[in-house]
């Protein structure tokens, strides 16, 4: 097919989308488009209109556009004359929300059957809202003065660097809003414990408590992995028009602009491979409204691992790019053959596995999740703890601000959180804390 034939079809499929889906209504849309009569047009109507009704509510311009390209009466009106020609536009086509997916029926989703109602929504106009929602060309090219996204580097403690993409303040609200008011409501997988309400890490943990053998992956660069694309897929798979899809989908995501990704480079901060996901549209570290999206997208990989998991007699969790598989003695035998489905089930889905960080440890030595023990119950490391009750006892003998050596601002609340930490962990062993905290003076 040339462009001519793709370029005809789009807009017979507009037209054809333009109206009810029954047959009559269908030709002649068509043959308004065309300006003349068209015989050949009659057998894709029927077809068209014995489509189910969620079907043909579900099909886009490009979708549809696909299906009259493959109809044998559309090829044979080429080798015709006079060949198809459009001569009337018909642009205009119901914009409604589709009914979300089996399972999602339930949950009140907002309602944005257009851009006007989201931009409304969203307290914006709709020259805000296309201002917000540039192209990814525009994103990489222009200054970062007028960038909507501040960009920093940061050190991880297992080595390599992690980029910060943070959202200015104005559009982190709306990332906000968006959260609370719309993922917040989708229920992701089961197994997924990060960043998901009355789940913790310490639930991701406790799945794997008192294991015998527990297998542990690492998903490489989680967050830049999800291309806008799939965002967008998400949002329209809720219901969600074509053009307020992909304005969610750019709300969410960025592309990283070329100077950012050029220093990067340079400084041998970041891999070629990395640098390549970051310059296309994806999840940006930093940003709220990121890591439920990210776990959304996950759906797909989280049913087929907790589906391995479950072949294997083993128990599957994941906390943001944390997998973890856990069971019996039998796990260690075949670790090469469940990493390798682990990998290739991780590339199906988009993802790649950091196969530097797989583990696999037994119940002979000390088995952690996300620093947390589990031999036989969650705790917290023995060194852990015995460093935090040295800082209390020095905090009690010298005083406090001695021990504050990294100058943090919040040191009091700094170490409560710890002591509540231990105490989640190990009540038990976290009353001896809780006492020396008690006994500092902060006056």
């Amino acid at each position: 097919m040339t462009l001519t034939t793709r370029l005809t079809a789009l807009s017979i499929a507009r037209a054809m989308l333009s109206g009810p889906q029954d047959a009559d209504g269908l030709v002649a849309r068509v043959e308004a488009c065309l300006g003349s009569t068209a015989p050949w047009c009659h057998k894709l109507a029927q077809r068209c209109a014995r489509l189910p009704g969620e079907q043909w509510r579900r099909l886009t311009p490009r979708a549809l556009a696909d299906l009259v390209e493959r109809d044998e009466g559309y090829e044979g009106a080429w080798h015709t004359r006079p060949t198809p020609y459009v001569r009337r536009y018909l642009l205009h086509w119901p914009q409604r929300m589709q009914a979300p997916p089996l399972g999602l029926h339930q949950i009140q989703l907002p309602e944005w059957p257009h851009s006007q109602a989201l931009a409304e929504w969203l307290g914006q106009s709709t020259g805000g809202l296309w201002r917000l929602t540039r192209s990814a060309p525009w994103q990489r090219k222009a200054p970062l003065g007028d960038q909507h996204y501040r960009f920093q580097l940061l050190a991880k403690r297992s080595g390599g660097w992690r980029l910060l993409e943070v959202p200015e303040p104005y559009l982190m609200a709306l990332q906000r809003r968006l959260l609370d008011d719309l993922l917040d409501r989708i229920p992701p997988h089961e197994a997924a414990c990060g960043y998901v309400r009355e789940r913790s890490i310490v639930d991701h943990a406790r799945a794997h408590a008192g294991q015998a053998v527990v297998l542990k992956f690492d998903l490489q660069d989680f967050f830049s992995s999800v291309r806008a694309s799939r965002v967008h897929a998400l949002f329209k798979t809720l219901g969600y028009p074509e053009q307020v899809a992909r304005e969610l989908a750019a709300l969410c995501t960025v592309a990283t602009p070329e100077p950012v990704l050029r220093r990067l480079h340079q400084q041998g901060s970041l891999s070629w491979p990395q640098v390549q996901r970051l310059r296309e549209p994806h999840l940006p570290q930093g940003a709220p409204s990121s890591a439920a999206l990210a776990n959304l997208c996950a759906f797909r990989l989280d049913l087929r691992l907790d589906g391995l998991a479950h072949a294997l007699g083993a128990r599957y969790t994941r906390y943001a790019d944390d997998i973890v598989l856990s069971g019996g003695t039998a796990l260690q035998g075949a670790r090469a053959r469940i990493e390798a489905w682990v990998a290739r089930i991780s590339g199906e889905e988009g993802f790649t596995l950091n196969l530097r960080k797989s583990r696999c440890v037994g119940a002979g030595i000390r088995q952690s999740v996300c620093g947390i023990v589990v031999n036989q119950r969650p705790n917290l490391p023995r060194e852990d703890f015995d460093r935090l009750k040295a800082v209390l006892h020095q905090c009690v003998r010298d005083g406090p601000t001695a021990q504050n050596r990294d100058g943090l601002p919040n040191w009091r609340d700094h170490l409560r959180g710890r002591v509540a930490w231990a105490t989640q962990l190990n009540p038990g062993k976290a009353r001896r804390l809780q006492c020396l905290f008690d006994q500092i003076d902060w006056a």
